[in-house]
């Protein structure tokens, strides 16, 4: 549970971080950060599989290339969702979803030892 809380708060930081990193993403402070880290946990949980699985020829069409379409595309959601999280396009999207799957995977990485 504690490893749990720590990774959503990794997430919440990285976050703010991509919204130094990538202009067009906004976050108004840590608290919305802490919401929308959840919600995009929980959409890429929940939404995400029926998404690739309903997209799944296009995916292999484009070599798998279509997932970072699939991923840009529920990062905008959230951020027109969300109030103190905003995303200003979906190509922005798609690289804010990039940048923030990489800062998080490093930071976990880092922070959160891989054994139990």
């Amino acid at each position: 549970m504690f490893k749990l809380l720590v990774v959503w708060v990794l997430n919440a930081v990285a976050l703010i971080s991509v919204t130094y990193l990538v202009p067009g993403i906004h976050v108004a402070n840590f608290k919305a950060a802490l919401v929308a880290a959840l919600v995009i946990g929980l959409v890429n949980v929940l939404i995400k599989p029926l998404l690739v699985l309903l997209t799944l020829p296009i995916t292999l069409l484009t070599l798998g290339l279509f997932i970072l379409v699939i991923n840009g595309l529920l990062f905008w959601a959230v951020g027109n969702y969300l109030e103190g999280f905003s995303v200003s396009s979906i190509l922005i999207g798609v690289i804010g979803a990039l940048v923030y799957s990489l800062i998080s995977g490093v930071l976990s990485a880092i922070v959160v030892d891989g054994k139990d």
